[in-house]
C-alpha cells in the first residue's frame, strides 16, 4: 500500500508547503505518540539539525507527543546517526530526526528510528499515517507527557565514535580537514578526530539557521579541496547537513566517493578475516565496484537505493557492510544505520593498519565513467509509461554494447528524475546521458 507522506528517507519538502508545516509537525507528534504509545512507549527523543525551521517543528512534535501522553527528551543539534546511537542507550521507544539531509535551509523534513535505532518498518509508518486522519484529542492532564533536554547528549555520542576503531590505534601524526556543512555535526566530528590525536582544520562549523550545505559539505566540496591542498593535509572529510554521508579528498586533492570508501572499506575488513558476506550497494553503484570487489571475490548485492533499501538486503544477505555513492555507508559491525564520522574512521584506521595512504587504498579501484543529471519534475512521473522515453534507453544501451549501464530512477527525496550513464568510454557515457536527459525532460 501506498504511503500518503512518507517517502524513502522520511516526511520532507519546502518549509511552509503542506506537510513540511508547523500544523501538520503537532499532528505528527501526536499521531506519532498515539501509535507508538500503544506498545507501552514512553519516552521520544528528539534531535535536529541546524535550519532555522528547526526551532518551529522542534516544538510543534514537542507538542503533540505531549498531548498523547509521551514524554520527550530534547538533543538539540546532533547527527541523524547520533540520534539512532541515543535512542538505543537511553532506552526510547523513538527517535525522530529534524532534518532535510543535504537539502538547502529552505526544506526540512521529519526521519524516525525505532527503539533499536533503525529507520521504523513500514508498517508503522501506515499506522501512524491512518492516525493522522483522526481527529486530535489530548489526554487527560496528569497523563500528558513532560519534556527535559538530554545536556550530555554531545559527549555520549562523541565517546561512541571513538569506541568504533581500536583503543590501541591512534590518529597523531594525521593532518585533516574536517568540513561539517554548517550542519548538525559542527560540535562533536571536530572533536572526535582531535581527541582521537588528529591535527584538524575545521570548516564548516559556524550555522547561521540559513548557510547549511551551502558552498560546502559532502554535496559540493570544492572548498575542502582546495583546504586540502592548502593545508597539505593527509586527507579531508566532507559530511552533510546531517551527517549520515561522508566523502574524502585524499592528499592530492581527489574526491574520493561513496564506492571508493566502501571498497576501502570492505579490504580492510577482508584482510582482517572479519568481513562476514558480501558488500551491499545500489542500483547507482559504480560497476568499477562491483568488478573490483569481484575480483578479490567479494559478493556484491545492488539494492533499491536508498538507505532502507540497502539495510534491508544487507540482512537478508546477513552481511555486515553496505552503502550509495553519495557516501551513505552502514557498517553493522559498528552501528545500525549510516553514519558519516563512523564510515571516516574505518577508512583511517585502514590506512593506519596498512600503512597506506587513501590515494593508495583506493588505487584497487578503477571507475568507470559515470555521468548523472537531474531532470526537474513537478509531479511523480512514471517512466515505464513512456514508449518514447523506453525506446531511448533501449537504444542507448545497444550502443554500449553490454560494456555500460543505463538508469533512470525518480528521486525519493526530491522532485527530480535521475539520468544515470555510465560505460567505458567517457565521451559516449556523457553524449548518452545528455541525449536521454533531453528526451526525459521533453516527455515529463
Amino acid at each position: 500500500m501506498a504511503r500518503k507522506y512518507f517517502g524513502t528517507d522520511g516526511i520532507r519538502g519546502r518549509v511552509g508547503d503542506h506537510p513540511v508545516t508547523a500544523d501538520f509537525m503537532l499532528k505528527l507528534g501526536w499521531a506519532a505518540g498515539r501509535v507508538l504509545g500503544t506498545g507501552g512507549c514512553s519516552r521520544v527523543i528528539i534531535g535536529k539539525d541546524t535550519r532555522i525551521s528547526g526551532y518551529m517543528f522542534e516544538s510543534a512534535l514537542e507538542a503533540g507527543l505531549s498531548a498523547a501522553g509521551v514524554d520527550v527528551r530534547l538533543l538539540g543539534p546532533m547527527p541523524t546517526p547520533a540520534i539512532a546511537y541515543l535512542t538505543r542507550t537511553l532506552h526510547a521507544c523513538a527517535g525522530i530526526v529534524i532534518s532535510a539531509s543535504h537539502n538547502s535551509y529552505t526544506d526540512n523534513g521529519i526521519k524516525f528510528f525505532s527503539s533499536e535505532g533503525t529507520k521504523l518498518p513500514e508498517e508503522v509508518e501506515h499506522a501512524i499515517e491512518a492516525e493522522l486522519d483522526r481527529p486530535m484529542v489530548t489526554v487527560e492532564s496528569h497523563n500528558l507527557g513532560k519534556a527535559e533536554r538530554v545536556p550530555d547528549a554531545a559527549g555520549r555520542y562523541i565517546e561512541f565514535c571513538k569506541s568504533t576503531i581500536p583503543l590501541t590505534l591512534s590518529l597523531k601524526g594525521l593532518k585533516i580537514v574536517v568540513d561539517c556543512a554548517n550542519g548538525a555535526t559542527y560540535q562533536v566530528a571536530p572533536s572526535v578526530f582531535d581527541e582521537l590525536g588528529a591535527e584538524v582544520v575545521a570548516i564548516g562549523t559556524d550555522p547561521d539557521g540559513l548557510n547549511i550545505n551551502q558552498d560546502c559539505g559532502s554535496t559540493q566540496p570544492d572548498l575542502l579541496t582546495e583546504i586540502v591542498l592548502d593545508h597539505k593535509a593527509d586527507l579531508g572529510v566532507a559530511l552533510d547537513g546531517d551527517g549520515d554521508r561522508v566523502i574524502m579528498v585524499d592528499h592530492k586533492g581527489n574526491l574520493v566517493d561513496g564506492d571508493e570508501l566502501l571498497f576501502v572499506i570492505a579490504m580492510s575488513r577482508l584482510q582482517e578475516g572479519t568481513l562476514n558476506g558480501g558488500v551491499v550497494g545500489t542500483l547507482m553503484s559504480n560497476l568499477g565496484l562491483e568488478h573490483a570487489l569481484q575480483s578479490h571475490n567479494i559478493d556484491f548485492s545492488r539494492a533499491n537505493v536508498g538507505d532502507r533499501y540497502v539495510l534491508e538486503l544487507l540482512k537478508k544477505n546477513s552481511s555486515l557492510i553496505g552503502g550509495e555513492s553519495s557516501g551513505h555507508i552502514i557498517c553493522l559491525d559498528r552501528t545500525t544505520t549510516g553514519d558519516g564520522i563512523v564510515s571516516a574512521l574505518q577508512v583511517l584506521a585502514a590506512m593506519i593498519k596498512s600503512g597506506k595512504s587513501l590515494y593508495e587504498l583506493k588505487a584497487g579501484m578503477k571507475k568507470y565513467p559515470q555521468r548523472m543529471i537531474n531532470v526537474p519534475v513537478s509531479k511523480k512521473v512514471n517512466l515505464d509509461d513512456s514508449a518514447v522515453v523506453q525506446d531511448a534507453v533501449k537504444s542507448a544501451e545497444q550502443r554500449l554494447a553490454g560494456k555500460g549501464r543505463v538508469l533512470l530512477r525518480p528521486s525519493g527525496t526530491e522532485p527530480l528524475v535521475r539520468v544515470m550513464v555510465e560505460g567505458e568510454d567517457a565521451q559516449q557515457v556523457s553524449d548518452e546521458a545528455d541525449n536521454l536527459a533531453s528526451i526525459v525532460a521533453e516527455a515529463v
